[in-house]
């Protein structure tokens, strides 16, 4: 029986000021798509994750009852100087779900020629076990444990490679906690200011 192997939908989100790329692993399928941008699924907590750290209200990037706001979120991450991207550029799904768990990848991320797009970057955060599974050994390194990190040389230049909690409500953490858990790894990086106002 012939695999179907899907291509990246999206493809890579590099804003020129992009200090930091977040990797998940792939997007789900598109009927779980409340909007067309990187974590569109409105029952992943990215947004809402987002939404505590820089605004304290977990329902600042959220437009209704069934999506999220994709000219707020896309605004923020220009603004903020946040890349997004997946580990996973090619896949087939052993089961047509959104689950990290029946995904077969067949192309992983090449960092090396992605990382020219950005040459601001200096860290990347991994958002989720198969997201830093398929990163990790695209570029050789050793597992990182959640809520560590460690360094790697690409390009001339060294990343601080963090591995976040993954943003799934299968995940079995808090929201408030893993707010708390990404929200050091922004300060660490020099994304969030000592005072924050709320967008007009």
């Amino acid at each position: 029986m012939k695999q179907n192997v899907e291509k990246h939908p999206l493809g890579f989100f590099l804003p020129k000021n992009a200090k930091v790329l977040m990797l998940g692993s792939f997007p789900p399928t598109r009927n779980r798509w409340s909007m067309n941008f990187y974590y569109p699924n409105f029952q992943n907590d990215m947004w809402r994750i987002f939404g505590l750290i820089f605004f304290d209200d977990k329902d600042y990037f959220v437009a209704d009852l069934k999506r999220f706001d994709e000219e707020k979120t896309r605004k923020f991450c220009l603004r903020k100087g946040i890349a997004l991207g997946d580990s996973a550029q090619e896949i087939v799904r052993l089961k047509n779900n959104a689950s990290d768990n029946f995904l077969k990848v067949v192309k992983a991320i090449d960092f090396k020629a992605l990382i020219s797009k950005i040459p601001k970057c200096k860290a990347v955060i991994l958002t989720g076990q198969k997201a830093a599974d398929v990163f990790l050994e695209s570029i050789g390194m050793q597992d990182i444990k959640i809520g560590s990190s460690a360094q790697y040389f690409c390009g001339n230049r060294t990343f601080d490679i963090y591995r976040a909690p993954s943003s799934s409500r299968a995940y079995p953490k808090a929201l408030t906690q893993k707010a708390l858990d990404y929200k050091r790894i922004f300060q660490e990086i020099g994304l969030i200011e000592k005072m924050l106002c709320k967008e007009n």
